[in-house]
């Protein structure tokens, strides 16, 4: 992947990973990004995960071409970007580690200190660090996702290193559409923090920004506002389309039926519906769709006298990520005490901005009269 003539890309595709953070599916695998800018000076623009130490350094020595380097910067300290970082300083002695100072007094507690105490350069908001044509502007971005977060802009090409922001799920290699799995990748690990990811747009706004380069995904070159847009939609937690996710937990089928029924019921009434079984989909790709719709119907049944798991899980997941500023209806079963809407209910109420629609839809075993669901689609409308 060529970025230009001084910022060579140096990353690696990871297609061996089952499951990114040990939590969400990547069936194509994903990408860890690390820049190198050749100048008067040099500099790598953050490492790589342990899982690609060999290739990464392999990469960036063929673009060093015998030269070393000057500095490290360090956007984030998760494994998946630092993990090599020791590996890289036993092989490169002279060489200066620049981070902020939650940075470092984060590095401490991934290596001995010493590995790096007597060769690091403490950045600020705003600091700058010459290397020679090319110039970089320290960005704080705390909580986007983690504490020490920092991005940077390169002034000479307009090039904004966006740690992982702007990132997706999937090697480069992999030929598809970028929204739907950085949709997936940003509501589900940046999700919870709308309100720094506002903060850093904000600051953004202010640059001239001609290429975004992530820690995961591809470089973004064109029609950046199209991009920048999502995250303010996404981070701002607002819908992306009017229209209905019907969200399904269903122990022997007949929650599912009834849910079914209300998917077509909804769509004759021209109302935008999208359906999705709990028990089948990954919680990565249910939390992203509900992110997506205006409004939501769980569906679910009774179990053990409270809720089934996958809707129990699926529920708790959307809390963590601040789920808001929506409708949700609430269909249930249960073939002697149904609670399965008091507890989905009681999960949700805490949340922002959410209006729960009436009517409760409770079904006692099977759906022997669809017309029970006919004003809840009327709500919906």
């Amino acid at each position: 992947m060529k970025i230009s003539e001084a910022i060579k890309y140096i990353g690696c595709d990871d297609k061996t990973i089952d499951l990114f953070e040990s939590q969400y599916p990547v069936p194509n695998g994903v990408s860890y990004n690390s820049y190198v800018i050749l100048d008067e000076k040099i500099a790598v623009m953050d490492a790589a995960d342990p899982r690609v130490t060999d290739q990464w350094l392999a990469n960036l020595d063929k673009e060093l071409a015998g030269r070393t380097p000057d500095y490290l910067v360090v956007s984030h300290m998760e494994p998946d970007h630092s993990g090599s970082i020791k590996v890289f300083l036993e092989k490169y002695p002279d060489t200066t580690v620049v981070g902020n100072a939650k940075t470092f007094a984060m590095m401490a507690q991934f290596m001995d200190a010493s590995i790096f105490e007597n060769r690091k350069r403490v950045v600020a908001e705003g600091d700058t660090l010459s290397l020679g044509s090319h110039e970089l502007t320290f960005i704080m971005a705390p909580m986007v996702h983690w504490p020490e977060v920092m991005v940077e802009y390169e002034s000479a090409e307009k090039v904004l290193f966006s740690a992982d922001g702007f990132g997706k799920f999937g090697a480069l290699d992999v030929d598809e559409p970028w929204i739907d799995e950085a949709r997936r990748y940003y509501l589900n690990i940046v999700g919870k923090y709308g309100a720094s990811v506002q903060g850093l747009l904000k600051k953004a706004a202010n640059l001239d920004v001609q290429k975004i380069c992530p820690l995961h995904g591809p470089v973004l070159t064109d029609n950046l506002d199209y991009y920048i847009n999502l995250y303010d939609t996404w981070s701002s937690y607002k819908p992306e389309e009017e229209g209905v996710l019907v969200a399904c937990a269903s122990i022997h089928g007949n929650t599912k039926a009834a849910a079914l029924e209300l998917v077509e019921k909804l769509k004759a009434n021209g109302t935008k519906v999208q359906f999705i079984d709990l028990t089948r989909e990954s919680l990565s790709e249910a939390v992203a769709r509900a992110f997506y719709w205006d409004k939501m119907v769980c569906c679910a049944c009774t179990y053990d006298g409270g809720l089934f798991p996958p809707m129990q899980d699926f529920l708790h997941h959307l809390t963590a990520k601040a789920y808001q500023n929506r409708k949700v209806a609430f269909v249930e079963n249960g073939t002697w005490a149904p609670q399965a809407a008091k507890c989905m209910k009681t999960i949700l109420e805490p949340m922002k901005n959410l209006e729960f629609v009436e009517p409760v839809v409770s079904i006692k075993s099977t759906l022997q009269d669809s017309s029970v669901l006919d004003d809840l689609v009327v709500a919906l409308k």
